[in-house]
């Protein structure tokens, strides 16, 4: 096997000429630094560039500009980027939020690589990727700046292009080539590039600018120059779950780097949590994780839950019904199979499910793949007129030669990555269980065709667990694939690689928990949890780990009817938070011992309590809810044009 080689910036035109620009950008940036007063001796910036913009949602009018700096310390190399103070004009992105976004003290020692992408359309934008897989948000330059941000980090670090992918950069990666896999050029597909807001930061900080960006990097940098060690990675593992203690570990990073790099002159905010003499919340329940194993720590008062003083007018959640039966079906339909009225429908699955026995032929209807006005024979027309679309897709990658697959990287990734995670998938199931199981194939065939159907989104890990339940149910090759891509129509934006579909929705969830839980929100932000990441995996597959197998099936039916609200799902998150209140409050769970929390409560979590909490808050929160959430967040339908979420879309924008 040829080792991969990696070639030096140099090797590249554009970074040779922009050696000059950014030679010449370092020298205003020093002498910048020698006339001001404000940066502590030994601190040199060597790249400052202002208008540097991070997209927390699709809308441009909450988009968030800031000033990015490369600040020298000794032998080491930091990046930071502070937002402006003052700067929105959108009342809902309130200054609190904004600085949900701040990076502070990031030392190079710990990135893994620099992605940069320049769209035909649109700005340029770089994603810095972690050592432990976690990626920040994308920064958008608006002013230009790239070539001269990478050719100022290669005077400093040892910046080297990556073989397979010219436009990613591998920052000190001095491994052996032979050892060298290609996690570095799978991360944009991964999970496990989790772009979501950094440690959160208090607005209660200096009132002007300068002061807000003083720089102070003490003698305690030397502990940060080495990369923290990561687990071991164990095949048979969620891959959501390792997401997750990534992430718990870069967050645990910036809190120690941002106390120990940056004083800051006043308060952020984050101080002793106020404790107030309380009764617990009638709505917090007792219930346990039986594999929660950590000392019992001492209970601390707890403040009451805002909702709990309602409850005598708040009609909290109707009861759930049996699943809707084979004869109870009949009756929405017409003679020739059309549903006479959708809405009773939609309400009636609601609230009790379906019968699995032919869940195949609602299914189709909810996720959108035959309408609700077809007849019996427009779907059977349809399904057959599918059938030969979906062959022809499917041989697209099936007539690929072997010779032709050497000259195909990105198809021979693709096609590595899914045979990996297939064979992993729902292996406890009889339907996929065993050697050779030809529904492990057909996840295989399914996954690979939509690779081909959406080239620009391709193939996520993370999506073989949504697809498993829907060849589960549907039992057929073309329809599995026709229903899977109607879910990603509106999951889709989940696994963009710029996550910005993702940090819609946590953003949503944290104004909802602050509009239905202050007490619990406040207790977020003072304890760094502000992000909402612990929620990452409920989102990004719908809850499919935390929840049987059944239980998975009638929860996504339910989200489908999309009858109380589109986004039921922030709802539940809202719902199993609450619940949970007085244990994460009364323990005092800092960001690490909640994520470890949350992890174990998978299995133990009870489907239809929750499900009417999720109601009853949903009602609750009315339109005050609703504006909670920016438009367009996921899994609201895209524009009706027919076209899937591209990755594109954002950069467009």
């Amino acid at each position: 096997m040829q080792e991969a080689e990696l070639h030096d910036l140099s090797d590249d035109a554009d970074y040779a000429a922009s050696q000059q620009q950014g030679s010449a950008s370092i020298m205003r940036c020093d002498s910048g630094k020698k006339s001001s007063s404000s940066e502590p001796e030994g601190a040199q910036i060597v790249y400052l560039k202002d208008n540097v913009t991070i997209h927390p949602t699709q809308l441009a009018s909450e988009r968030i500009s800031g000033r990015l700096k490369l600040i020298k310390q000794g032998s080491s190399l930091f990046m930071t980027w502070i937002p402006y103070k003052g700067q929105s004009t959108n009342a809902r992105l309130s200054e609190k939020d904004r600085n949900l976004y701040t990076i502070r003290a990031v030392p190079f020692a710990d990135v893994r690589s620099i992605q940069r992408h320049t769209p035909a359309l649109g700005w340029q934008y770089i994603i810095v990727v972690l050592s432990f897989g976690f990626a920040f948000p994308p920064l958008y330059f608006y002013n230009g700046g790239v070539r001269e941000f990478l050719a100022t980090v290669k005077q400093h670090v040892l910046l080297m292009r990556s073989a397979e992918d010219a436009n990613v950069f591998l920052v000190n990666d001095f491994q052996n080539p032979l050892q060298r896999t290609l996690s570095s050029l799978e991360l944009p597909r991964a999970v496990s590039i989790a772009s979501v807001p950094s440690t959160p930061v208090s607005v209660g900080e200096s009132s002007s600018q300068q002061n807000e960006e003083r720089t102070d990097v003490s003698a305690s940098v030397p502990q940060y120059n080495g990369r923290q060690r990561q687990k071991g990675h164990d095949p048979a593992r969620d891959i959501s779950i390792q997401v997750l203690e990534k992430f718990s570990l870069v967050t645990k990073f910036a809190r120690e780097t941002t106390s120990q790099l940056f004083r800051e002159t006043h308060s952020n905010g984050f101080g002793p949590l106020e404790r107030r003499n309380s009764n617990q919340s009638a709505l917090d329940y007792s219930h346990k994780s039986s594999e929660y194993k950590e000392d019992v720590p001492v209970q601390s008062p707890v403040d009451p839950d805002p909702l709990e003083f309602d409850k005598l007018s708040l009609v909290w959640g109707k009861p759930r019904q049996p699943p809707l039966g084979l004869e109870e079906w009949a009756t929405f339909l017409d003679s020739e199979g059309r549903v006479v009225d959708p809405k009773a429908l939609r309400k009636r699955i609601f609230y009790g499910g379906v019968e699995h026995k032919f869940r195949k032929e609602v299914w189709a209807i909810l996720l959108g793949y035959h309408s609700y006005e077809s007849t019996y024979a427009e779907r059977e027309y349809q399904k057959s007129i599918k059938k030969t679309e979906y062959e022809t897709i499917k041989n697209q990658w099936q007539s690929i030669s072997p010779e032709q697959a050497k000259r195909f990287t990105k198809f021979r990734e693709r096609k590595g990555l899914i045979e990996k995670d297939v064979v992993r998938t729902d292996r406890s199931l009889s339907f996929y269980d065993g050697d050779d199981n030809p529904n492990v194939n057909l996840l295989r065939d399914i996954l690979l065709t939509y690779s081909f159907y959406n080239f620009d989104l391709g193939y996520c890990q993370g999506m073989s667990d949504l697809l498993s339940p829907i060849l589960f149910v549907m039992e057929d090759e073309s329809e599995s694939f026709w229903c899977f891509v109607a879910l990603m129509e509106r999951l889709g934006p989940n696994f963009n690689r710029d996550q910005n579909g993702m940090h819609s929705q946590l953003f949503a969830l944290s104004k909802l928990v602050e509009l239905l839980d202050r007490p619990l929100h406040k207790y977020f932000e003072q304890n760094d949890c502000l992000n909402y990441f612990f929620c990452f995996r409920w989102i990004l597959i719908q809850f499919k780990r935390e929840l049987e197998y059944e239980q998975t099936m009638r929860l996504w039916e339910v989200l489908w009817t999309h009858y109380l609200s589109e986004h039921l799902h922030l709802y539940v998150c809202v719902a199993i938070l609450k619940r949970y209140r007085g244990k994460i409050m009364g323990e005092q769970m800092d960001f690490d011992t909640l994520l470890k929390f949350i992890n174990e409560l998978s299995g133990q979590i009870e489907l239809d309590a929750i499900l009417r909490d999720a109601e009853a808050l949903c009602i609750c929160a009315g339109e005050n809810g609703a504006a909670c959430i920016p438009p367009g967040t996921v899994p609201s339908l895209p524009v009706a044009n027919g076209l899937f979420y591209s990755q594109q879309d954002d950069e467009v924008l």
